[in-house]
C-alpha cells in the first residue's frame, strides 16, 4: 500500500515541506520507499498459519530528514489473506469401529475427519474410498467436513470378520502455484469389526427359483428341489413349509426336511400355465429365525386337448354352381400350445369318403378350403348338406376331432346374389301365385268352420241323449233308506245260510243239484301231506272243487227262480270262516298236561340259554304232581 503524509509548510521555502518516510517497527518483514512512500515485503512466502496480522509503524520527516526536521507516524495494520498451500491432514493414521453383520444397508459405521490449515473455501475437501468400496461407501458432511463411512451391502461375519477401509481426503480447490509443495490429499485406515448375529436361514439362489414340470406329472411326482441353510457358524438344521396363502388349492407339497416339492393335485396348463408359490424356511429350533423365497413354477404343455373347428361353420352355395368353386375356409382352433407350433391335418371324415358333392382342400397353412365337385345343386331335392371334417394335429401323440359344416343350398339372381335358402318357399313360390295363396286359406277356413259346426251338434245330441237316460233311471231305481233291524231282523233276509255253513236249505221250487254239506272238508284236504295220501288228497280236492261249482250254480238257480226278488240280476256274497284246524296245538305250554312218555332230560345239557325251557320239562316230586 501507499502512505502519505501532508506538511503545512510552504514547500517552496527550502526543505520545510520536503518529507521522507522509514520504518520505526517491523522493518524486517515490510519496508517503505523513502521518497513515495510504498510499502513492500521485505520477505517473500508470508506464513499467513504463523501469523495473519501485523501493525507496522511508518515515520514522515520534513527536512528531507536531516537534523533539526519535524516528524509525523501512523500505524499500518497489514492482514495476510489465505491461499491453498496447505494440503489435508488426518490427525491419525488408523481408526477402528464394530458394526453388526445384521445392520441394514446405509446405516452409518463412524466417522472421521481431515484437517486443513487453511482458511475459507481452501479447506473443503472430499473424500474417497480406495479399498472395502465394494461393501463400504463415504460420504462428506457438508456442515462439519467430516466423512461418514456407511454399509454399502450387507455384511457377513461368517464370510469376514474385520474390513479395512483406505479413506482418502482431497483438497477440492488446488492452486497450481503450490503443486510443487506436494501432494494436497492424505489417507488413513478405517477398520471395521464385524460382530456376529443369529440370521434367518439363506437360500438358494436368494433371488428366487424357477421350476418346471410337464402337465400330465402324476400326483406324488417331484417337482424340484428347494435349498437353504443356516449362514451361522453352528448351522443349525432347517425346515420347510409352503406358504398356504399362495398355494390356496394344495397342488403342492414341500418335505419339510428334504424341501422337494411334489405335486398333490392333477395339473391343467390351459387352467393355469404359471403357479406362483412361497416358500418359508425356518431354524429347527428357533421359528422367529425365518425366511422366504419366491418359486415359479411353469406347466409345460402337453398334447391332450384335440383341435376343434374355430366356430360351428355354415357356408351356403348357389342352385347353379360351378365345379371347383371355394365355398368356404375354415381354421381350427387347438387349446394346447406345442414348442414347435401347431400342424394341423385335414380331410373327410370316413363316413363322408364317397362324397361326391364336395371336396377338401388343405391349404397347408393350417387352414382348408371346401370346393365344389360336381354343379347343378337343387334345394327341392336336397337343400342342407351335412359335412363332417376330421381335423389331427401333429402331436405327439396326435389327437383328432371330428367337426360338421353345414353347407345351404339357396337361390341365387343373375349376378350370384344369394336370394332365398328355404326349400318350402321355393316351391310354394313356384307352383303358386298369390291369388291362389288366397283362396287356398279361404278353402282352409271353411273347413275349419264346418269342423267346428259338426262339433257342436253332436254335443248337443249327446247332452239330450244323456237327458233322457237319467229320466229313465228314475223310472227304475228304488231307493231304500232303512239301516234294518241287525242280526235279530230275520225278516230281511234269511241268515240261515250264515249261521250254519254245514246246513244248507233246500230250493224252493227248484230240486235239481245234490244239497252241499261238506264246504269245510275241501279246505281241509288241501292241508294233507305229500306221498300217496297227498295224491288221494288232491284228487278228492278236485271232486271237492266239482261240488263247490254245483253249489254256486244251485244257488243262482234258486235265484232265478225265486218271484220275490227285482227282475234284474244280484251280487249275493257268501263268506265264512270255516272250522277249526285238524291239527292240534303246538303250544310247549299246552304240553305240561299230556300224558307223553317222552324225556327231555337232555334239554339241561344244552347250556344256560335253554334253562329255563328244560325247567318246564324237568320230571316233578310226587308231591308236587298231587299238589
Amino acid at each position: 500500500m501507499k502512505v502519505t503524509a501532508s506538511d503545512a509548510d510552504d514547500p517552496a521555502y527550502g526543505s520545510s515541506a520536503r518529507v521522507v518516510y522509514s520504518v520505526l517497527d517491523g522493518e524486517k518483514i515490510f519496508t517503505v520507499d523513502r521518497h513515495t512512500g510504498i510499502i513492500m515485503t521485505a520477505v517473500a512466502d508470508l506464513d499467513r498459519e504463523t501469523q495473519e496480522r501485523y501493525e507496522l509503524v511508518v515515520k514522515a520527516t520534513d527536512m528531507a530528514g536531516q537534523m533539526g526536521g519535524l516528524s509525523g507516524s501512523t500505524t499500518v495494520t497489514i492482514v495476510i489473506t489465505d491461499v491453498n498451500d496447505n494440503p489435508p491432514r488426518f490427525p491419525q493414521k488408523m481408526y477402528q469401529f464394530s458394526v453388526s453383520e445384521g445392520a441394514a444397508v446405509g446405516t452409518p459405521v463412524g466417522r472421521v475427519i481431515a484437517t486443513d490449515a487453511d482458511m475459507g473455501e481452501n479447506t473443503d475437501m472430499s473424500y474417497l474410498i480406495k479399498e472395502e468400496g465394494e461393501l463400504f461407501k463415504v460420504t462428506t458432511d457438508v456442515e462439519t467436513q467430516e466423512a461418514v463411512i456407511s454399509i454399502k451391502k450387507p455384511l457377513d461375519f461368517e464370510s469376514k470378520r474385520t474390513h479395512n477401509v483406505v479413506v482418502e481426503a482431497v483438497n477440492k480447490h488446488v492452486d497450481p502455484r503450490f503443486v510443487d509443495l506436494g501432494s494436497f490429499r492424505d489417507q488413513t485406515i478405517v477398520r471395521v469389526s464385524v460382530s456376529d448375529i443369529d440370521e434367518p436361514p439363506i437360500f438358494q439362489p436368494a433371488e428366487g427359483t424357477i421350476m418346471e414340470v410337464q402337465e400330465d406329472a402324476k400326483v406324488g411326482a417331484t417337482v424340484g428341489i428347494i435349498t437353504a441353510r443356516d449362514p451361522d457358524v453352528k448351522n443349525k438344521p432347517v425346515r420347510f413349509s409352503i406358504d398356504r396363502t399362495t398355494d390356496q388349492e394344495m397342488i403342492f407339497h414341500i418335505d419339510p426336511g428334504s424341501g422337494a416339492i411334489t405335486l398333490e393335485k392333477i395339473l391343467d396348463r390351459e387352467t393355469a400355465g404359471w403357479h406362483n408359490i412361497t416358500v418359508r424356511a425356518v431354524e429347527a429350533d428357533n421359528h422367529t429365525m425365518a425366511s422366504h423365497s419366491a418359486v415359479r413354477i411353469r406347466i409345460l404343455d402337453v398334447n391332450d386337448n384335440p383341435p376343434e373347428l374355430a366356430t360351428p361353420y355354415e357356408a351356403s352355395i348357389c342352385e347353379d354352381a360351378k365345379p371347383g368353386q371355394l365355398i368356404h375356409t375354415i381354421s381350427v382352433v387347438d387349446r394346447d400350445e406345442p414348442p414347435s407350433g401347431h400342424r394341423f391335418y385335414f380331410t373327410l371324415a370316413p363316413e363322408a369318403a364317397g362324397n361326391r358333392h364336395f371336396t377338401l382342400w388343405d391349404v397347408k397353412d393350417n387352414t382348408a378350403g371346401i370346393r365344389t365337385q360336381r354343379s347343378g345343386f337343387n334345394r327341392r331335392e336336397q337343400n342342407v348338406y351335412f359335412l363332417p371334417i376330421l381335423v389331427v394335429d401333429s402331436g405327439p401323440p396326435s389327437l383328432s376331432s371330428t367337426g360338421t359344416l353345414t353347407i345351404h343350398v339357396c337361390g341365387c339372381d343373375s349376378e350370384g346374389a344369394i336370394q332365398s335358402c328355404n326349400a318350402t318357399a321355393y316351391v310354394m313360390s313356384a307352383a303358386l301365385s298369390p291369388g291362389a295363396l288366397i283362396a287356398l286359406l279361404v278353402c282352409m277356413l271353411i273347413l275349419i268352420v264346418l269342423v267346428l259346426l259338426i262339433l257342436t251338434l253332436k254335443r248337443h245330441r249327446k247332452g239330450q241323449r244323456m237327458t233322457e237316460d237319467e229320466e229313465d233311471m228314475r223310472d227304475n231305481v228304488i231307493k231304500y233308506n232303512d239301516e234294518g233291524g241287525g242280526e235279530q231282523d230275520t225278516q230281511a233276509y234269511d241268515m240261515s245260510a250264515l249261521r250254519n255253513l254245514y246246513d244248507f236249505p233246500e230250493a224252493k221250487s227248484c230240486d235239481s243239484g245234490p244239497d252241499i254239506r261238506s264246504l269245510p272238508q275241501w279246505i281241509q284236504s288241501n292241508r294233507v301231506g305229500g306221498g300217496a295220501e297227498g295224491a288221494a288228497a288232491a284228487a278228492a280236492a278236485a271232486a271237492d272243487f266239482s261240488v263247490f261249482k254245483g253249489y254256486i250254480r244251485k244257488k243262482v238257480e234258486q235265484a232265478d227262480a225265486d218271484l220275490s226278488v227285482p227282475p234284474y240280476d244280484s251280487f249275493q256274497t257268501y263268506a265264512f270262516e270255516g272250522t277249526s284246524s285238524p291239527a292240534l296245538s303246538l303250544s310247549s305250554i299246552h304240553t305240561l298236561s299230556t300224558n307223553s312218555e317222552q324225556d327231555f332230560s337232555y334239554l339241561s345239557d344244552w347250556g344256560p340259554r335253554f334253562r329255563q325251557l328244560a325247567g318246564y320239562y324237568a320230571p316233578g316230586s310226587p308231591e308236587e304232581e298231587g299238589s
